[in-house]
C-alpha cells in the first residue's frame, strides 16, 4: 500500500497545459515572477509567448506611478501597487543614465513600461521637423535609438506648423501591429509614429521595431476630414490633449467656432477620422479617456456646477464619441476642501491631482501641497499615489506594467 508521502507529487511533475492553468490563477504579475524563480522549468513556461499573452488578458497591468521631468514617482503606501512600485525604482535607471550623454534627453511617452525621449534642443538651435527618439527599458537598461525619418519622406512634410511645446510633430508609443506581434520572437516589437501636421494636410509616419525602418502611413487633408476649407494656424485648431485607448489615439482639437473635436487615428488601420464632441459640458480641457472593457471607451471629467466638484465618470460606444452613445455611469463625489485636475489617463487608470484651496487662512509650505491619486475604472476607487512635493511643471506620463526586455545589443 503506498504511503502518503508517495502519493503525493512535486508540482515539476505535473504537466505544461496543468501548470498553465495554475499559474493563470495567480492575482498579479509579481506572484507570476516569484513562481518563475522557483525553477528552470517554471520559468521557461511563465516566459512563453503564447502564456504570456494568456495571463495578460485575463489580468490587467498594475499602475506602478508615473514619470515627469522630476523623475520617477513610486506609487506610495497604502496603494496596492506600492511593493511592486517600491521594487522597481530600486531596480530601475529612471535618470536614463545609460542613454548617450552627448544630449539631453526629455520624456515623451510611456507604454508597456517602455519610455519614449526625444532629444532636447541646444540654445539658439533651430527648431527641426523631426527630432532625434530613443526608446528604452529602463529596468534592464537598454535602449533603441531610433534611424532619423529619411529625406525623401520628410520632404513631403511641407509648410509645418508646430503642434505644442514648440514641436512641428508630436511622437506617440504604440503597440505592434497584429502581424508583428505574432512574428516576434519575444513580446519586444513596438511602434512609435509622428504626427505632422501642415497648412493643410495631417501625416502619419511610422516606425517598426520589426523592420527597422520608417514609412509614411497615413495622410489627409484638413478640408476632407472637416468637410470645410481651411487652413491650419499656429492656434487653429489648437491641441489640447492627446489619448489612447482601445487602439485608438485621440487628439482634441479646439476650433475657432465649433468648440471641440477629435482627430482620430486607427492605429490597426492607419486611418484618419474626425469625432463628434462629447456631450454637452465636456467640449473643455481636462479630460480623461480610459479604456472601459469590451471594447468601450470611459470618459471622466471633473464638473464643478456649484461650490463642491464631483467627478463625472461617462461610456461611450465601440471607439465612438459620438455624443449619442455616452451613457452617465458613476458620480464620484470629491472633498470641497481641495481642488483637482485630471493629469493624464492611459489604458484603465485615471490620475487626478489634489491641492488645498489656496487662501491666506489656510494656506502652509509645510507638508505637501499636492497630491495625486489613481482610479481604476474595475473599482472607481480615488487611491492616494504620491504626496511628496513635485515642481508640477510639466505633463505627468503614467508608468503601468513591467517593461520586457528590448533587444539583447543596446543599439540599432
Amino acid at each position: 500500500m503506498a504511503t502518503g508521502k508517495e502519493m503525493m507529487s512535486p508540482l515539476t511533475d505535473l504537466s505544461d497545459h496543468i501548470l498553465a492553468e495554475i499559474f493563470l490563477l495567480l492575482p498579479a504579475a509579481e506572484d507570476l515572477a516569484r513562481a518563475s524563480a522557483a525553477c528552470v522549468s517554471f520559468r521557461r513556461l511563465v516566459t512563453d509567448r503564447s502564456f504570456l499573452r494568456r495571463f495578460r488578458r485575463l489580468h490587467a497591468p498594475p499602475l506602478l506611478g508615473f514619470l515627469d521631468r522630476d523623475g520617477f514617482h513610486p506609487a506610495v503606501p497604502p496603494h496596492p501597487s506600492a511593493p511592486a512600485a517600491r521594487a522597481l525604482s530600486v531596480a530601475a535607471d529612471f535618470t536614463f543614465s545609460f542613454l548617450p550623454s552627448n544630449c539631453r534627453w526629455a520624456v515623451r511617452d510611456v507604454r508597456d513600461g517602455r519610455v519614449l525621449l526625444d532629444r532636447q534642443l541646444e540654445e539658439g538651435e533651430d527648431l527641426p521637423v523631426f527630432t532625434q527618439l530613443v526608446v528604452c527599458d529602463p529596468v534592464h537598461r537598454r535602449y533603441i535609438l531610433l534611424p532619423p525619418v529619411p529625406d525623401e519622406l520628410a520632404a513631403s512634410v511641407k509648410d509645418p506648423v508646430p503642434i505644442f511645446f514648440g514641436c512641428i510633430c508630436d511622437p506617440v508609443l504604440i503597440p505592434p501591429s497584429e502581424e508583428e506581434e505574432m512574428a516576434a520572437a519575444e513580446e519586444t516589437a513596438f511602434r512609435v509614429i509622428w504626427l505632422a501636421r501642415c497648412k493643410i494636410k495631417f501625416y502619419i509616419f511610422v516606425f517598426s521595431s520589426s523592420t527597422g525602418h520608417w514609412r509614411v502611413a497615413a495622410s489627409q487633408s484638413l478640408t476632407d476630414l472637416l468637410g470645410e476649407s481651411t487652413t491650419m494656424t499656429l492656434t487653429h485648431p489648437w491641441f489640447i490633449g492627446c489619448y489612447h485607448a482601445c487602439g485608438c489615439i485621440y487628439w482634441q482639437l479646439l476650433m475657432d467656432n465649433s468648440g471641440t473635436e477629435f482627430l482620430v487615428l486607427d492605429t490597426k488601420r492607419m486611418e484618419f477620422s474626425i469625432a463628434q464632441h462629447p456631450p454637452k459640458g465636456w467640449n473643455t480641457g481636462g479630460l480623461g479617456i480610459v479604456e472601459a472593457g469590451e471594447d468601450r471607451l470611459g470618459m471622466f471629467r471633473i464638473i464643478a456646477e456649484t461650490a463642491e466638484a464631483d467627478l463625472r465618470y461617462i461610456i461611450g460606444g465601440n471607439r465612438g464619441l459620438s455624443s449619442t452613445q455616452w451613457q452617465a455611469e458613476k458620480t464620484i463625489s470629491l472633498d470641497s476642501k481641495y481642488r483637482y485636475c485630471v493629469e493624464a489617463s492611459s489604458g484603465r487608470y485615471l490620475l487626478l491631482d489634489r491641492r488645498k484651496a489656496r487662501s491666506y487662512e489656510n494656506y502652509s509650505l509645510d507638508g505637501p501641497q499636492m497630491e495625486y491619486f489613481s482610479l481604476d475604472v474595475e473599482t472607481l476607487q480615488l487611491e492616494r499615489v504620491w504626496g511628496k512635493p513635485i515642481s508640477g511643471t510639466s505633463l505627468p506620463h503614467l508608468y503601468i506594467n513591467f517593461p520586457p526586455s528590448l533587444l539583447s545589443s543596446p543599439t540599432v
